[in-house]
């Protein structure tokens, strides 16, 4: 084998400055010795003999006697490796053997390759660790050496044998030299001895070698050296040390062939927690590298958490079919019927059309028991009983300076309390104004015009998921003679079947005759009423049903841009291209008269909520959309790309969500002002909408991950003080979205200061802020601001009302439904409830022209975010069982040593028990087995065969 040439880099301990004599080096031997004599005398017997023994063994190595060299080397390698230290200082042999490191250097280039070479090689590339200031690299390159020198009958040693901080070390090098490779780094050339000393007395001489001499070992050897590195620190308790070093190496999807029973929960954790710091296609190629290993250990529920994050069909049918066990089938239909799975993805394409699933599957996959467990949540929590608007209004604690004011306008507040009555006993069904009225004295006759069509709407939400009852009792406003109370039933009818499926399809079957009525409510309710009812189905005859009236030019924008929004619902997160293709084609055929229309915002939401969490399957839309040349396709833009990317963290969409907001603050100065009117009043100002989503996007794209949020809400504070009029407006809105049913005290106390703001555009968006943060908790803080407000606000009819609403929410349920979009610990995203609040939020964009004119219904567009905020559960047979469980704050304990506890302050509870957002549940005993890896929502127990026979053995 031939001897591989290298040449190392000769540096002394003290380069030669610029106009040194030849007689410093002399000088420099001498204090260096005397140095050493001073180091002797204050050293133990012991080290004196050890520093004695490892000296005498280098000077073996200097010997032409060939025979000594193994023994010494041997010697050296058994010193290096059973030496002891502290966590603060070098081992001992190290440190006595770092003087000499450059004589063994010398020593080792004249040695011809052998096994002793190689176990040379192997003993410097551990010396070098304590050079790595001027060598960096040295101990990957002495071991990559030594491997090559090995031949394979005598494979090289483990690196673990040296020691835990020698493979962390080898791994941070091995990072380095990876990404100086990718990167293109040459390594530089070493002088040729004859421009020695010319290099040598340049000034400002460079003294450290910032790349190794020369690249030792293929791309290959690197790659299987960081899998040795990874397996030992896999071994020893240092998962993420291993993840990083393989990710850093782009091979991260191998971890999966290193992971054992003992170490996979802790790396999958740890690499599903990275997911939101790292950018496309990095963070696809974590989770999917999780779920294999997951799939690996039959984790099933885990498995399919993670498919749904990627919205994979294939994974999620994969997933879903493999378990043999029916119950645990059960909980994973369960699963998928929480994040609005179509029930299509599940049927295998080479299986008959015909062929169904079995009904307990249909059933838990359609929520078809949902409204009779939160019924029986509420009984078990004593919330049954309905709640009257007094109740939560508790007008008696207002601070009101007039007692007239409460009657400023009567159909105003009749409106608000349609809202708060339908919010507060929503799934309840048995309010007292509508649902339990006496005949003829039904709360909706109390209502005009348009506040009848939101009253007999808000039937569907007070019967909300209760398809049986629910439909008889709307059914009779569907054949009154006022248009606007027959308009609000059938959005009721889409409403009360929002996120559950059955067979009897009633739904459709009630609305679809409706959406081509020639009335334009009864027309739009029926077209939302569908986007509501099938939210996230992926329905082929919904898309035939609806597509034809988005692309008709004879119809008004309007009602053409809420069909777009009830696609973008149905098919949200699909990537339908049928749909996006019709959308654009609209966009660019429709004049700009109409494109200007406050609708148009609805048109481009359905094409961005098609896209919603796709990340950059929309690039080709978004190239399309630059192309029209309208203000519009900066707006659609905006929308598409944060949709696109939310939930995802993107740091990268923030940015360019925050230059979007740096356009035009600089306004003209006062002094020019008078210069500038003329020229200003021939231009046609300029549309600022897209800044307002550029806000709502920011919220959007961070909101899915803990430490962007923070960063983001004090990017919004900063927005609120230097940011357009338009721009503050859309501020509270964000903060809402990025704590929706999450209460957390400085977004409360950010949001009562907006809420007391000179813009009342702000201070409106800001108490409805309120409302979505504290939406379904009861939060008693939060009340008492409102009532503050209601008080404050007695004489502005608009802000009153929009209090009242934001006290109906903070009460939703009766503090048992949650609109937090975010579900299974907060780690994956529902796409369907993110399409509800975004819709919302887009209406108070401009709130006096829509929801505080005639289009006040849209508030319900929350429906699809809405979901009990509840613990239930269930034994083998579906029925529900109680459990003991302690609930409390859920603790971070990714990367956390040993097995610490995953929640803090807990209280003991008997199931089923109401969860905060924030919230986590165990199991207090080991007694029953859950088949959910998180407690929460519905989740089926199994009888632990296990738990008897050890209370046995105690007996």
């Amino acid at each position: 084998m031939p001897e591989p040439t290298i040449s190392i880099p000769v540096t002394s301990e003290d380069p030669k400055k610029k106009g040194e004599t030849e007689d410093k080096p002399e000088q420099a031997d001498a204090a260096k010795k005397k140095g050493d004599e001073a180091e002797g005398e204050n050293l133990s017997e012991e080290d004196l003999q050890l520093k004695n023994e490892l000296e005498m063994l280098v000077e073996r190595l200097k010997e032409p006697n060939t025979d000594l060299y193994r023994p010494a080397l041997e010697t050296l390698r058994t010193l290096i490796r059973t030496s002891t230290s502290s966590m603060t200082s070098v081992p001992k042999p190290l440190k006595f053997l770092h003087p000499h490191y450059r004589d063994l250097q010398s020593i080792f280039e004249k040695w011809p390759p052998s096994e002793d070479k190689s176990l040379f090689a192997d003993i410097l590339s551990v010396l070098a660790m304590t050079y790595s200031d001027i060598e960096p690299r040295g101990t990957l390159r002495y071991r990559l050496l030594s491997a090559s020198l090995r031949s394979s009958a005598s494979p090289l040693s483990d690196p673990g044998s040296w020691g835990h901080e020698y493979v962390r070390h080898l791994a941070a090098e091995l990072g380095e030299e990876y990404n100086a490779r990718v990167l293109g780094e040459e390594p530089e050339e070493t002088p040729a001895n004859e421009d020695k000393e010319k290099a040598e007395g340049q000034e400002n001489e460079t003294k450290v070698q910032k790349k190794p001499v020369e690249v030792i070992g293929t791309m290959d050897a690197l790659r299987a050296l960081a899998m040795e590195c990874a397996t030992f620190l896999l071994q020893h308790n240092a998962e993420p040390d291993a993840v990083d070093l393989l990710e850093e190496l782009e091979m991260v999807d191998r971890i999966a062939e290193l992971v054992d029973e003992n170490t996979y929960e802790r790396v999958c954790q740890y690499m599903i927690r990275c997911v939101s710091l790292l950018p496309s296609p990095d963070d696809r190629t974590f989770l999917r590298t999780a779920h294999s290993i997951y799939v690996q250990h039959n984790k099933f529920p885990q498995a399919l958490s993670l498919s749904i994050r990627l919205s994979d069909q294939e994974l999620i049918r994969r997933d879903f079919s493999t378990p043999a066990n029916p119950l645990m089938k059960r909980q994973l239909a369960l699963l998928l019927a929480r994040a609005q799975v179509p029930k299509e993805w599940l049927i295998s394409p080479d299986m008959d059309e015909e062929s169904e699933l079995p009904q307990d599957l249909a059933e838990c996959l359609g929520n078809a028991h949902l409204s009779e467990h939160f019924r029986e949540f509420g009984k078990e929590l004593g919330v049954l009983e309905p709640k009257s608007l007094e109740d939560v209004y508790k007008s008696h604690l207002e601070n009101t300076r007039s007692t007239a004011a409460a009657n400023v306008d009567s159909a105003r507040g009749n409106l608000a309390g349609t809202f708060v009555n339908a919010f507060v006993n929503a799934g309840f069904g048995n309010d007292k104004l509508m649902v339990e009225a006496e005949e003829g004295s039904s709360w909706i006759y109390k209502n005009k015009d348009h506040g009848m069509m939101s009253a007999a709407a808000s039937l569907g939400l007070s019967l909300l998921w209760d398809t049986d009852v629910g439909l008889s009792h709307v059914d009779k406003y569907t054949y009154s003679s006022e248009e606007h109370i027959k308009a609000g039933a059938l959005l009721a009818t889409g409403i009360l079947n929002s996120g559950v499926r059955t067979e009897a399809d009633a739904a459709m079957a009630l609305l679809a005759e409706h959406v081509t009525n020639k009335s334009v409510p009864l027309r739009n309710s029926a077209t939302v009423g569908l986007g509501l009812a099938y939210a996230g189905s992926h329905r082929e005859d919904i898309l035939q049903l609806i597509l034809p009236q988005v692309s008709d030019d004879g119809l008004s924008m309007e009602i053409a841009s809420l069909s777009a929004l009830a696609l973008g619902f149905a098919f949200v997160g699909s990537g339908n291209g049928e749909i996006a293709s019709t959308i654009l084609q609209t966009l660019m055929e429709r004049d700009d008269k109409q494109l200007e229309e406050k609708w148009a915002r609805y048109m481009i939401l359905g094409l961005a909520l098609v896209y919603l969490g796709l990340q950059d399957a929309s690039d080709a839309t978004i190239e399309t959309l630059k192309a029209i040349e309208h203000p519009i396709s900066r707006q659609a833009v905006i929308l598409v790309e944060t949709c696109s990317y939310a939930g995802s963290g993107d740091v990268l969409k923030v940015q360019a969500m925050l230059h979007h907001c740096d356009e035009h603050i600089v306004k003209t100065p006062k002094e020019d002002k008078d210069k500038e009117a003329e020229k200003d009043a021939s231009e046609e100002p300029q549309d600022d909408t897209f800044q307002a989503f550029a806000v709502l996007g920011i919220a959007l794209v961070a909101m899915g991950e803990e430490v962007g949020s923070e960063m983001s809400m004090r990017t919004l504070n900063h927005l609120m003080h230097y940011g357009e009029p338009i721009i503050r407006r859309a501020v509270p809105l964000a903060l809402g979205l990025l704590s929706a049913s999450n209460p957390q005290l400085p977004v409360m106390d950010t949001l009562s200061k907006y809420s007391h703001d000179n813009d009342l555009g702000v201070a409106l968006n800001a108490i409805f802020a309120m409302g979505l943060i504290g939406a379904g908790t009861n939060n008693a803080r939060l009340a008492q601001m409102l009532r503050q407000l209601a008080g404050y606000y007695y004489k502005e009819p608009d802000c009153l009302f929009m209090v009242r609403v934001s006290q109906g929410l903070v009460h939703m349920g009766k503090g048992t439904i949650t609109i937090n979009p975010f579900f299974a610990d907060r780690t994956t995203m529902s796409k369907t409830a993110v399409a509800g609040l975004l819709s919302t939020l887009i209406a108070f964009t401009d709130a006096k022209g829509f929801v505080l004119e005639k289009y006040h219904w849209m508030l319900y567009f929350l429906v699809t975010a809405m979901y009990p905020r509840f613990l239930i559960t269930l034994d083998e047979e579906l029925k529900s069982f109680p459990v003991t469980v302690r609930v409390g704050q859920a603790v971070d304990v990714v990367g956390q040593a040993g097995k610490p506890r995953t929640i803090s302050g807990f209280q003991t509870h008997s199931t089923p028990v109401r969860l905060g957002t924030t919230e986590r549940a165990e199991l207090a005993t080991e007694e029953y087995i859950p088949f959910a890896q998180v407690l929460e929502g519905i989740v089926i127990l199994q009888k632990n065969p296990g738990y008897e026979k050890e209370d046995k053995m105690e007996l």
